[in-house]
């Protein structure tokens, strides 16, 4: 019985998985608008995702399976454990329309289980992490240099609007969504494939379906965000983000390493809004809102994975009452500095301040 709620509790994290990372790889295409129609490209991304999970899944499952705790821990009530964990977290962030990091989720959420029971393998997770950093400032150093020259050539008149650009993009954009399936079906499967429920061949195949599934139902709304509110594309821009967001996301699946595409794909937009219009793009909400996003969803995942453990495999109340009053004092302390800062502008408003 709970390796079926297992097995559900994967599929639908499949499922937010396609609305989130997966979608949001065809959004530059989307937005630069070589595909007008958000139901066309979420077909195109869930092709993609699929081929890249059967395809070349396979080495992000060994290490979401059994590089970060070892494979011994992993039973079918911590699959559960891990699953819920990030798929609450991620599915709080598709009603928002935030472009969340499935990895990240997972791994914080895998991470919680290894500190509850103190076996993390740390050298794994710190590099692992230190790619989550690296590959995103690898994709806006290269969009940012690349738009600077592609801003050059078009000021010159060299690239004019051509039907070969549409079809680059729209083939860029299924190569991206290629390397969404490659790197991302794992985060739903690879708890599975740890605990012995179903074979890393049987976990791309089902996960593969799922998240295109979950592209095509749920992903419209992060497509929009990625593709409209953070800034609008040529179709030559679209062709250097979505390319660039493919090989960098493809190769990282080849050494098995989990990075967050939307990670990717968001920084490079930025360094592309960057290079065209300066530093103004990091004055619009929905950058400053998916930032902060990247930083609270792994350790939000965390500390629900960790706090599961405690209650309901460890009877352990004293370290819940522990978590919960840091998540109050934490909560009370972000409200007390919101009350300051709004009676230090209200002061300075009335004229008494300096």
């Amino acid at each position: 019985m709970l390796e079926y709620i297992a097995i559900a509790f994967a599929l639908f994290f499949a499922m937010n998985i396609g609305a989130s990372g997966a979608a949001a790889s065809m959004g530059v295409a989307y937005g630069s608008g070589a595909v007008k129609n958000a139901r066309i490209a979420l077909i195109i991304c869930a092709v993609g995702v699929m081929l890249g999970a059967v395809i070349g899944g396979g080495e992000v499952v060994k290490t979401i399976s059994g590089g970060i705790i070892p494979e011994g821990v992993i039973t079918v009530k911590i699959v559960i454990i891990i699953l819920v964990s990030a798929t609450s977290t991620l599915f709080l962030a598709n009603l928002m329309g935030i472009p969340l990091s499935t990895s990240e989720v997972t791994v914080g959420a895998i991470v919680g289980v290894g500190i509850a029971y103190q076996v993390l393998f740390i050298k794994s997770l710190l590099f692992i992490m230190a790619f989550w950093v690296i590959v995103p400032v690898i994709a806006f150093v290269i969009l940012f240099i690349g738009g600077k020259i592609l801003y050059h050539f078009q000021g010159k008149g060299y690239l004019k609007d051509r039907p070969i650009f549409t079809v680059l993009l729209i083939i860029a954009g299924f190569f991206e969504a290629f390397s969404a399936g490659m790197n991302n079906v794992a985060n739903a499967v690879g708890p599975l494939v740890g605990a012995s429920i179903m074979t890393t061949y049987q976990g791309v195949w089902i996960g593969g379906l799922f998240v295109a599934i979950g592209a095509l139902l749920l992903g419209k709304r992060v497509l929009e965000t990625n593709g409209k509110k953070i800034v609008r594309y040529e179709k030559t821009e679209g062709i250097l983000i979505s390319s660039t967001g493919a090989i960098l996301v493809g190769v990282s699946s080849v050494f098995g390493l989990p990075v967050p595409l939307t990670q990717v794909t968001s920084s490079g937009i930025i360094g592309l809004g960057m290079a065209k219009n300066g530093t103004e793009i990091f004055d619009k909400h929905i950058v400053k809102k998916i930032v902060r996003i990247w930083i609270v969803s792994p350790l939000f995942s965390l500390a629900i994975s960790y706090m599961l453990v405690k209650l309901f495999l460890e009877s352990d109340l004293y370290s819940i009452i522990v978590l919960a009053s840091v998540a109050i004092g934490t909560i009370g302390t972000v409200s007390l500095m919101r009350i300051v800062k709004e009676e230090e502008r209200t002061f300075n408003d009335e004229g008494s301040g300096i």
